[in-house]
C-alpha cells in the first residue's frame, strides 16, 4: 500500500490549530507595502508607477496613524454576525463615516506637491468633489463598477477607503470576527481577495491565506483549491517565462477565472498588493487565455493618468 504525501496546508486542519483570520498590522501595513513597491521598482519597466504607488502607501500609513474614532458595531451585533457567518463591516452596505472623506483630502494634500501636472490636475478635480459625489464614487469602487469611474481618480479614492476599513478592522480586533458563510469573501468586510499568499513560519508554515483587497485582512483557505469556486480539479499555475517564481497565477477551468498567489518561501518580503501591481505582465499573459481575474486590485484603476 502506498500513501500520498500532502503539502502543508493542502488539507483542512482541525479548527483551533491554525489561525483562521490574520488582521493587518496597522502600524506597518502600508509602510511595508511602500518599501516593497520601491524595491520592486528598481529596474522595472513601470518604475515610475511603482514609485508613485509607494508614495501613496506612505501617505496611507500617515493617514491610518492619525485616523479618528468612528462608529463601530457593538458587541451584540458582532455576536449576531459571528453566529450567522456574516461580515460585520460589509463594504457595499456599510454606512460610511465622513472621516474617510476628510482622510482622502489630507492624503491629496500630502501628495499634490510632488505630483506630475496631469496627476495634480486629477487631484484638484477630486479635491473639489462634493460629499455626495465622493460617496457615489466610493459606491462604484466598492461594487466594482469600473465603467462608471474616472479611472485617473479611482486609486486615490480606493486608497482612502482602504485606510478607513483597515482602521475599523484593526480597532475591533481579531476576536470580533468569525468565519464567513462565503469562503471566497473577506470575513470582515465581504470584499474579494486581491491575491493569496503562502506563508512561512510557525503554525502558518505552508498555509495559504487570501488577502482582502479592501481591509487587508487575511483568512485561511486550503491550497490546491480554487479561491473563487473552491473546486480542486482543473487548476493550473502560470508564470511569465524568465520571471522569478515568487508570483504565479492560479487558474481554474471550472469557473474560468484566476487569482495570483505569492510565495513567501521564494521571497519572505512579498506583499500581495505590491507584488500584484508589479506583475502586470502576468495579467497580460492570463488575458490571452481568456480567463478574467476573480478579485480586483483597487490600486490598478489607473488608465490614462501619467504618474
Amino acid at each position: 500500500m502506498t500513501s500520498k504525501i500532502l503539502e502543508p496546508g493542502q488539507i483542512e486542519q482541525p479548527h483551533g490549530e491554525i489561525p483562521f483570520i490574520r488582521l493587518p498590522e496597522r502600524k506597518t501595513l502600508f509602510r511595508q507595502r511602500a518599501n516593497r513597491l520601491r524595491g520592486l521598482a528598481e529596474g522595472h519597466t513601470i518604475a515610475d508607477f511603482l514609485n508613485f504607488m509607494a508614495q501613496l502607501a506612505d501617505v496611507q500609513q500617515g493617514a491610518i496613524d492619525s485616523f479618528p474614532e468612528v462608529f463601530l458595531p457593538d458587541a451584540p451585533m458582532l455576536d449576531l454576525c459571528r453566529e450567522h457567518g456574516m461580515p460585520p463591516l460589509p463594504a457595499r452596505s456599510w454606512l460610511r463615516n465622513p472621516a474617510w472623506r476628510r482622510g482622502l483630502k489630507r492624503m491629496i494634500a500630502a501628495l499634490v506637491a510632488e505630483a506630475t501636472p496631469q496627476a495634480r490636475d486629477a487631484m484638484v478635480r477630486l479635491y473639489a468633489m462634493t460629499p455626495a459625489e465622493l460617496e457615489a464614487f466610493a459606491d462604484n469602487i466598492l461594487s466594482e463598477q469600473q465603467q462608471s469611474l474616472d479611472l485617473a481618480l479611482a486609486p486615490l479614492v480606493a486608497a482612502a477607503l482602504q485606510v478607513y476599513w483597515t482602521h475599523m478592522a484593526t480597532t475591533l480586533g481579531a476576536q470580533a470576527f468569525g468565519r464567513g458563510d462565503i469562503a471566497n469573501l473577506c470575513p470582515v468586510c465581504a470584499s474579494p481577495p486581491v491575491a493569496s499568499v503562502v506563508r512561512i513560519g510557525g503554525s502558518e508554515q505552508g498555509l495559504r491565506y487570501l488577502h482582502c483587497s479592501l481591509c487587508g485582512t487575511e483568512w485561511h483557505m486550503v491550497r490546491v483549491k480554487c479561491s473563487n469556486c473552491e473546486e480542486s480539479k482543473g487548476l493550473a499555475y502560470f508564470g511569465v517565462e524568465g520571471a522569478p517564481e515568487t508570483v504565479k497565477a492560479e487558474a481554474c477551468d471550472d469557473c474560468g477565472s484566476y487569482l495570483k498567489i505569492v510565495y513567501m518561501e521564494k521571497d519572505p518580503h512579498v506583499e500581495p498588493v505590491a507584488d500584484d501591481i508589479a506583475t502586470l505582465a502576468l495579467d497580460v499573459l492570463m488575458n490571452e487565455t481568456g480567463k478574467p481575474r476573480s478579485g480586483p486590485n483597487l490600486m490598478l484603476f489607473s488608465a490614462g493618468l501619467d504618474l
